[in-house]
């Protein structure tokens, strides 16, 4: 294999097999999109303090707000957030929105990544 001074191949490729088989197994780019943008709700932190109280119970915004020492409004505009990317949903009991994981999913992908940080 040649390289160059900076560590870089001076050829186009060198293992054709593994670059064609990591090829079959790449996702295509609309699917990596959506990964992308998933993982961009769970880069803002209020949004992870609203996903994980949510792994734990069931929660109306009021609740939500007093529990994060926020506005009604802050926590409602997170949760529309939430509920557009497919990670929340409620439920309407009366005049009261209850809001939960839209499934298991979510939960395990916060255990997951607090699992990995706490390594």
């Amino acid at each position: 294999m040649a390289q160059n001074r900076q560590g870089n191949c001076d050829c186009d490729v060198i293992h054709e097999e593994v670059v064609a088989r990591v090829r079959e197994s790449m996702p295509d780019n609309k699917d990596l999109s959506n990964l992308a943008n998933l993982y961009k709700m769970f880069s803002d932190n209020t949004r992870l303090n609203i996903l994980w109280a949510l792994s734990c119970e069931d929660m109306c915004v009021c609740d939500l707000a007093v529990l994060l020492g926020m506005t009604k409004s802050a926590i409602s505009h997170q949760l529309k957030s939430l509920r557009l990317s497919n990670l929340v949903k409620f439920d309407k009991q009366g005049n009261i929105a209850y809001y939960s994981l839209l499934d298991c999913h979510v939960k395990d992908l916060l255990q997951k990544g607090l699992e990995h940080i706490l390594e």
